[in-house]
């Protein structure tokens, strides 16, 4: 144990010195900041703009119909749906009208052929224009109650019917997906970025001291069990506390700035559930323990830096597999299929598969139980095996060995 509190201070200690690990950490962090604060910005020009200038005059839109009654249903009823627009009636003829519209006086006009048919006039269509879409949904409102008052009901007895509210609820018994989908994401895409990002350092840390010589005098002086465990349960607190930080300080700046992010997809993402965030940060720590032994194990059996990505690559692809099983599902919106349920106990996909079903789907009690006994006891057994395979493979040089001849060799040992 003292061997292991010394490794795992001196790693720790690695990191702190590291100073693009703590640049970086910064980075995020004041990017951070400054995501949370735009909007405060953004009000505080908005208001700066309004204090100093005169409030600009909204474009003009014309209506014209040769029925002066219908002309003036439409008129009312764009006002209302048109707020981005000072809504009149045409003076004069088409050609007039299209003459204002060319000059610039007015920037769009609707001519009304009948109730239920109109020409679109305006100088430069653009591909953001959603005038005829805002128009045709309005102008079936119109023909209906035109319809229900030549059948001899009055326009405020046709407003009533054409104005009812639908009342409705909806009762989740389960998981709301939608609700669950964004905070889910972006657990398991910051799972996947922390598992690539610090299992590669891990393996480049090993790597860097065999090629440096100094891995064989500490083989010799200390136990790899140690060795191994103190290298990545320093890596796991290093980048777990760099995960604490960056999502520390923007939920930290979403409560200070909650007014102006009063948005509910944003608020979805920060209003995650405790035992959701329990079960986060069961199958992160698990989860990034489990690859790190394995990026560990294989570091330790290269002799070249420059064989790092190569040596590592087969974990990456398994990884890189698992990570895009879960994203298809979650975006299907099947996140039971059988491929998600196969990976559930699986334990190099578990910590993102079942994480996904916790959070986006009703899952038994006794499952995620399973689901975590099988992943507490692969990380251990896989800890203590990468651990062998790193006392064999820090004596080995030259030509990376295959990992069944490195297998072999630990098993004979034992």
């Amino acid at each position: 144990m003292k061997q292991f509190g010394k490794i795992l201070k001196f790693e720790l200690k690695g990191y702190l010195r590291n100073k693009i690990f703590v640049g970086f950490t910064i980075f995020l962090v004041l990017l951070i900041a400054i995501v949370m604060f735009i909007p405060n910005i953004i009000s505080a020009f908005e208001l700066d703009d309004v204090g100093d200038t005169a409030p600009a005059d909204l474009p003009t839109m014309l209506v014209y119909a040769e029925d002066e009654s219908l002309a003036s249903i439409v008129k009312e009823y764009f006002g209302n749906a048109f707020v981005d627009y000072n809504v009149k009636l045409a003076d004069g003829s088409i050609d007039e009208l299209k003459d204002e519209i060319v000059s610039g006086d007015a920037e769009c006009a609707f001519v009304m052929n009948s109730a239920s048919s109109y020409t679109y006039y305006v100088n430069n269509l653009s591909m953001y224009d959603s005038n005829t879409a805002i128009a045709d949904t309005v102008l079936q409102e119109v023909y209906r109650i035109n319809a229900m008052v030549q059948n001899g009901l009055t326009p405020e007895q046709a407003g009533e019917i054409m104005s009812v509210q639908i009342e409705s609820g909806t009762e989740t018994l389960g998981k709301d997906q939608m609700q669950n989908f964004f905070y889910t994401y972006i657990m398991i895409f910051a799972l996947y970025m922390v598992i690539l990002l610090y299992g590669q350092m891990v393996a480049t840390n090993v790597a860097t001291e065999k090629s440096s010589r100094a891995m064989e005098v500490l083989v010799t002086s200390a136990k790899p069990t140690a060795m191994m465990f103190g290298k990545v349960l320093a890596s796991c607190i290093a980048g777990f506390t760099q995960l604490v930080l960056v999502f520390g300080t923007a939920i930290l700046l979403y409560n200070v700035n909650k007014e102006a992010l009063s948005n509910p997809l944003i608020a979805s993402i920060f209003d995650i559930p405790l035992s959701l965030f329990i079960y986060l940060i069961v199958f992160f720590v698990l989860g990034f323990l489990i690859y790190a032994f394995l990026y560990g194990a294989i570091g330790s059996t290269v002799s070249k830096l420059e064989d790092i990505n190569t040596a590592v690559m087969p974990i990456t692809y398994l990884f890189l597999i698992a990570f895009m099983v879960v994203i298809f599902s979650m975006t299907s919106g099947s996140v039971d299929n059988a491929a998600m349920l196969v990976c559930s106990y699986i334990p190099f996909t578990s910590p993102m598969a079942m994480f996904t079903r916790v959070c986006m789907s009703t899952v038994a009690w006794y499952e995620i139980a399973a689901s975590i006994a099988i992943l507490v006891g692969s990380t251990i057994g896989i800890g203590v095996l990468s651990a062998k395979i790193y006392r064999v493979g820090v004596l080995l040089y030259g030509t990376p060995p295959r990992i069944g001849r490195i297998l072999k060799t630990v098993f004979k040992k034992q």
